[in-house]
């Protein structure tokens, strides 16, 4: 009898702790949530029970990490969010830039917000001494005074139109493609070139910032001026010493932007062509071909792949399996590191090269045909 009294106090006891942890739990539990509400605001009513949990107790426990700014001392930068990014890179660059502590941390919050869902694209001047909650406030609402265009290291001249077009300057892609292929004897004079018939090849890969009611000739004017900027006497020395013109340094550095993934590559694939020039082989490039077949409405790209045996035969003055030489004019425009390439090519061996079988995007070089057959895939 005394030993069952002793197993029911006992059981008592215990049942008096559990008690008394859930209770503790439970005012923990509302003051997790009561706590992130009074910090964050309201959850998003899209989120699921079991994110409501884990968002409550990740926002409380770094909340610190979101309420204090990274650098007191920071200045203001821009900070672009391009149309259609993610969230997730949204938020990646925002670290990466020190305008945040914590990528994921970042995620969370504007997914327990709803916030994930109303992020504009546009440009927006940021500074690491706000916090990350007023940084994402900042991200509701995109600065409309100025236009950002970005041109991409490769892109021909209708790509970048369409980039432009959407921008927010008063220049359709249509005018836009008309200037670039036939350029006023203004534009003409900002580059150091002869005869010059097209500007592709000369607008240079970089993000430019412009006022909304910029012309259309003052945005090739500073595209072509940054160009000549950045395009400086060492470089052009350098296309010297190869034996090229301005013009034939650009065509040149314009196929090796399309052929290159690896950009640690382009001087070695530079040295190949370099190698075929010097005993008249033709280049036998396919982004030529490319260039040459224009837009193919069944790939939806400007850049058909993979190209076809009979696509090779296309007749073209830019076909370079049919032709000796280089292009007529560049089939795209190339960024520093392939002008660079150009100007300081790797000294090889090498007649050939083709792409690695690991999707690696690197390349396998050959001396000979017959090594370079021995290079395919299986």
């Amino acid at each position: 009898m005394g030993k069952h009294n002793k197993s029911r106090r006992w059981l008592f006891i215990v049942l008096i702790m559990l008690f008394m942890i859930g209770i503790v739990f439970v005012g923990a539990s509302i003051f997790v949530v009561r706590t992130v509400r009074a910090e964050f605001g309201p959850p998003s009513v899209n989120l699921s029970r079991a994110q409501q949990v884990i968002f409550n107790i990740e926002l409380f426990i770094n909340r610190e990490k979101l309420l204090n700014p990274q650098n007191v001392f920071g200045e203001e930068q821009l900070f672009i969010v391009n149309q259609g990014e993610s969230v997730g890179m949204i938020c990646l660059r925002l670290e990466q830039a020190g305008l945040i502590p914590d990528a994921e941390l970042m995620r969370i919050y504007l997914v327990y917000t709803g916030m994930d869902r109303m992020l504009m694209s546009g440009q927006f001047l940021l500074n690491p001494a706000m916090t990350a909650v007023q940084i994402a406030d900042e991200l509701m609402d995109a600065t409309p005074g100025d236009a950002v265009i970005t041109i991409l290291p490769g892109w021909r001249i209708e790509e970048i139109a369409v980039h432009v077009a959407g921008s927010g300057l008063p220049v359709s892609a249509e005018d836009f493609i008309t200037a670039a292929y036939a350029p006023s004897e203004d534009l003409v004079a900002i580059l150091p070139v002869d005869n010059l018939s097209s500007l592709e090849g000369f607008l240079f890969p970089d993000t430019y910032v412009l006022s909304r009611e910029s012309s259309l000739e003052d945005l090739l004017e500073k595209i072509l001026l940054n160009f000549v900027d950045q395009v400086d006497a060492p470089l052009v020395d350098g296309f010297e010493r190869q034996g090229f013109t301005l013009d034939e340094a650009v065509n040149l550095a314009s196929i090796i932007e399309r052929e290159a993934v690896v950009s640690e590559e382009k001087p070695l694939i530079a040295s190949v062509f370099f190698n075929r020039l010097a005993i008249d082989m033709r280049l036998e490039t396919d982004p030529t071909v490319q260039y040459a077949l224009g837009y193919d409405e069944s790939w939806g790209s400007w850049w058909k792949s993979p190209l076809f045996i009979s696509d090779l035969s296309v007749e073209s003055p830019h076909n370079t399996y049919q032709n000796f030489g280089l292009p007529p004019t560049p089939i795209s425009n190339p960024g520093l590191a392939s002008l660079r390439a150009v100007a300081f090519p790797a000294q090889t061996p090498y007649y050939f090269f083709r792409a690695a079988c690991d999707n690696s995007g690197r390349h396998n070089f050959a001396i000979t045909f017959e090594e370079h057959l021995n290079n395919r895939c299986e």
